[in-house]
């Protein structure tokens, strides 16, 4: 049972969990985005289609385009429709 886990958890697992940990990060941060400025389809793709956080970085800093309008997307409060 710990050779198991020793085998997984090894150099290329550890790298799975970072990548992971990457691609929820900025999935979790492209949704909030997609969803505060009321963007649907841009939430369904985020949702669905896994680029390891690649799709997610271009989305928020070449389509919302500027880190001001990013920051006032975070800071506007939910909208209840």
């Amino acid at each position: 049972m710990i050779n198991q886990y020793n085998s997984f958890f090894g150099v290329g697992g550890w790298v799975l969990v970072l990548i992971l940990i990457w691609s929820l990060f900025w999935k979790g941060c492209s949704l909030w985005v997609a969803a505060k400025n009321n963007q649907k389809w841009w939430f369904l793709v985020f949702l669905f289609i896994n680029t390891a956080g690649i799709l997610e970085i271009v989305y928020i800093f070449a389509i919302v385009k500027k880190w001001s309008d990013i920051k006032e997307v975070f800071s506007k409060p939910v909208s209840s429709q």
